[in-house]
């Protein structure tokens, strides 16, 4: 199950790198087109389309580094040593409620449905993400929300 969701981190990133290096191409294009030139000292647009550009490189090379870390990703560790680590799909215990968390080093806030389960991709540098690092079945933690502290259960990990 962890390799599917894996699977689906990964072209989901590469979909995303693919429209966004196409959309910083175009926009670099229309920032540079000579058709464009300001007319005056008010006609903004190349130079909007050029930040606009600038940002999407910037992005662009960060789906890069970040499709690097997830092809990366140890999917054992968490067997290996007995605890959970980066790559474990841990379920957890909140209020009654069990669900199920994957935990990476990037793409935190992807809602995935995997096999009938909605699963939550959790960056490790997230509050609950670091809190679980470490732990084994049966350990609680707490966690600090904007209104609330909550506690959690670590019911299974793979």
């Amino acid at each position: 199950m962890k390799e599917l969701l894996l699977a689906e981190l990964i072209k989901r990133s590469k979909e995303e790198l693919k429209e966004l290096e196409a959309a910083a191409d175009a926009n670099l294009k229309f920032a540079t087109d000579q058709e464009f030139k300001a007319e005056s000292k008010y006609d903004t647009r190349a130079l909007v389309a050029s930040y606009l550009a600038s940002a999407e490189a910037k992005r662009v090379e960060e789906l890069k580094l970040d499709i690097q870390i997830l092809e990366s990703v140890d999917l054992g560790a968490s067997a290996r040593f007995h605890e959970v680590n980066i790559g474990a799909l841990v379920e957890l215990a909140h209020q009654g409620q069990n669900r199920f968390y994957f935990l990476i080093p990037t793409a935190g806030g992807t809602l995935l449905k995997i096999e009938d389960k909605a699963v939550l991709v959790v960056s490790v540098f997230s509050p609950i993400g670091d809190a679980v690092l470490g732990l084994k079945k049966g350990d609680e933690f707490e966690v600090q929300a904007p209104k609330e502290l909550r506690t959690y259960q670590v019911i299974d990990f793979i």
